[in-house]
């Protein structure tokens, strides 16, 4: 027998032709109406881990940091497939983003992960866990990682409605940060105001500015101006909570 050599199609028997149309025809309705490849969250695996995590850590931490985070965020988005971000397992998740900043300890790619794609599902208890993660994060290297901190904050107060978490991160910033800027380091003081806290709020604003920290003259006259509300609500409301 002679390999490579075919025949043309005119010497095919009509039948066998329409055969193969039928068949092909019948197979492409059944890979459409067929059910799509499924890809479970459960899915993602741990991330590198003992051995191998070390020898990454020798070698050239730099880039293994963006691939692991880069292996991340195309996880949920593979070939065919989307994966919704409250599908994933979140434990998970977070195990990716402390490899990644372990890896890389000065970068803030996993950071703005965990705040800006990962903290906005629509899902309170995950979002939680994300900032609750940031927060976490932030202690390592507060005067790097302030702005997810920030972030954090603004989420916690806006979208979960929870200002004594609020509260709490901003205290984390004013408390162990030197190279934020003044409205991150001030911002508690504004979020007890939001919580009626209107004495506490006077006292750590009027011994911010009798401090000299605030150089700014428009600055100033803006706090000061906060600070005449703060005395007239705390006046109109009576005692303050406790």
């Amino acid at each position: 027998m002679i390999f490579g050599r075919q025949r043309p199609w005119k010497f095919v028997p009509s039948p066998v032709v329409a055969l193969l149309i039928v068949a092909l025809a019948l197979q492409l309705g059944l890979a459409a109406n067929g059910p799509q490849p499924l890809a479970r969250a459960s899915d993602l695996g741990p991330p590198p881990s003992g051995p191998v995590l070390r020898m990454m850590e020798a070698f050239d931490p730099l880039p293994a940091a963006h691939l692991t985070t880069l292996y991340l965020q195309a996880f949920d988005n593979q070939p065919g497939i989307s994966i919704p971000f409250r599908d994933l397992d979140y434990q998970r998740v977070r195990e990716w983003l402390r490899t990644a900043l372990k890896l890389d300890p000065e970068g803030q790619y996993p950071l703005l992960m965990a705040s800006q794609l990962y903290a906005q599902v629509p899902d309170p208890a995950r979002q939680r866990f994300m900032l609750e993660f940031v927060f976490e994060q932030f202690g390592v290297d507060p005067d790097r990682r302030w702005r997810w901190m920030a972030h954090a904050a603004i989420m916690a107060k806006h979208r979960l409605h929870d200002l004594p978490m609020a509260l709490r991160f901003a205290r984390a910033i004013a408390q162990k940060c030197t190279k934020a800027p003044a409205w991150a380091r001030q911002m508690h003081i504004f979020l007890l105001e939001d919580l009626g806290e209107f004495e506490a709020a006077r006292i750590l604003l009027g011994g911010l500015l009798a401090s000299g920290a605030v150089t700014d003259q428009h600055e100033r006259l803006l706090l000061l101006e906060r600070l005449q509300r703060l005395e007239h609500a705390e006046n109109s409301s009576g005692p303050t909570k406790r």
